[in-house]
């Protein structure tokens, strides 16, 4: 098995392996289409056919996916000291003994294709401007301080003019958020985070839904990364009619020298 690099001469085996099942290559495709700068994306080929890919993107977050054999040989060619980490459930062993988690879910890819879609939106959000950011920032820090606790104003002052965030205002301030960035054959909701004050009122089943209606007048096809142990939000999600397709090991770790 050897390891070569999509941009030296297989970036047509590439395209060829990834389109057969674009959201299990999600990040793949949309980093390199649109982030290519900063992604690298390295190939396990054995015989001829594809049996493993990394992602690496802005020198901190890793994708693998393929067998075991595939994912063993392409973490060699990952020398990062910090990660944030995503690979197939069955290798967790594998990567676990060259990145020390300390953080560590497991990840349910859900998806929804037109037509499936169950719209609630008993609250109608609105559109966030970047002027928001500090709010923003702040709801999602307390919503999930383990994996949120380091977002800053200004990270988030970025994405808010980068994509597309909706939210609900209650009391004069807001306190419901999402986000997505708009691609053309499926978007990612990419964050949905609600102040603890304000849970269990609805708030986030009606920002999925507007979001998941301006996804689909853009594409066939809606998706989300959700962690498995997150019962509202899968739940949330289900309402909407959202399905598992896949599940991942999610890790933040750092590099443990072996």
């Amino acid at each position: 098995m050897k390891v070569v690099n999509v941009e030296d001469g297989f970036e047509k085996v590439f395209w060829e392996h990834v389109s057969r099942d674009p959201f299990e290559y999600y990040f793949f495709i949309l980093d390199f289409k649109e982030r290519r700068k900063e992604t690298k994306i390295l190939l396990a080929i054995e015989a001829g056919k594809i049996e493993g890919l990394v992602l690496i993107f802005a020198d901190r977050i890793v994708q693998f996916r393929g067998g075991r054999k595939a994912v063993e040989k392409l973490l060699e060619h990952v020398n990062i000291d910090r990660v944030e980490l995503q690979a197939p459930l069955n290798c967790e062993d594998i990567v676990t003994r060259k990145y020390k988690p300390n953080v560590r879910y497991e990840l349910v890819l859900m998806t929804l294709k037109k037509g499936e879609e169950r719209l609630q939106i008993r609250h109608e959000p609105l559109r966030l401007r970047p002027k928001d950011a500090q709010r923003v920032a702040e709801i999602m820090r307390s919503a999930d301080s383990a994996w949120w606790g380091d977002i800053t104003t200004e990270d988030r002052r970025e994405s808010l003019e980068k994509t597309y965030w909706l939210g609900i205002k209650q009391d004069g301030k807001i306190v419901s958020v999402g986000n997505t960035r708009f691609v053309d054959w499926g978007s990612n909701v990419g964050i949905i985070a609600t102040d603890g004050s304000y849970r269990n009122k609805g708030y986030a089943t009606s920002i999925v839904s507007a979001l998941v209606k301006e996804i689909l007048k853009r594409s066939s096809a809606a998706l989300v990364h959700v962690v498995g142990n997150n019962c509202p939000a899968l739940r949330v999600y289900s309402e909407v009619g959202y399905k598992p397709y896949k599940r991942y090991l999610l890790i933040r770790g750092e590099k443990t020298g072996k």
